[in-house]
């Protein structure tokens, strides 16, 4: 039996290196706590990982953090929560904030509407972009939140990916 990922590394065909920080590596509020909070392995290409399924609760909060001394100097990064929204849902009428903090001290937040994603797929949701530089190594700080009060449910996160930003 394979054992479960907390983070994956990888390199894109232009050598730049890739990371996904799973579900299991983030700092999700109450996470450990089964009246809020399942966590279902489910298949990540070839690898088996832990997602976690809010079930109810008025408070949503992820948190993780990268060290970006590990990422390809010069290189424009961006930073995506994969997640997604099962059709049983409620409890999403207020976006969520999403924000990027960058060794430097730059920091990015933004609101995301989720009754605008698409249901029961896994979306990506962008929380920023940097360029990777030897001069501001450090911690870079990524989280997603919706601290409404409003009793939610439905919402599952695979991770988050860090990626050299392309025009799509």
């Amino acid at each position: 039996m394979n054992k479960l990922l907390l983070q994956k590394y990888w390199v894109d065909k232009n050598s730049n290196n890739c990371f996904t920080v799973y579900a299991r590596d983030l700092l999700i509020t109450w996470g450990g706590d089964g009246r809020y909070w399942r966590w279902n392995t489910v298949e990540d290409g070839d690898d088996r990982i832990d997602a976690a399924e809010l079930l109810d609760a008025c408070w949503l909060e992820v948190h993780g953090k990268f060290e970006t001394a590990y990422l390809s100097p010069g290189t424009l990064y961006e930073v995506v929560f994969v997640v997604k929204l099962n059709a049983k849902e409620y409890g999403w009428e207020e976006p969520v904030e999403i924000t990027l903090e960058t060794p430097a001290g730059d920091k990015h937040t933004r609101k995301v509407d989720l009754m605008q994603k698409q249901r029961g797929k896994w979306v990506e949701i962008p929380a920023g972009e940097f360029r990777a530089s030897p001069e501001q190594y450090g911690y870079m700080i990524f989280s997603l939140r919706q601290l409404s009060g409003q009793w939610k449910k439905g919402f599952v996160i695979k991770g988050a990916e860090i990626r050299p930003k392309t025009n799509k």
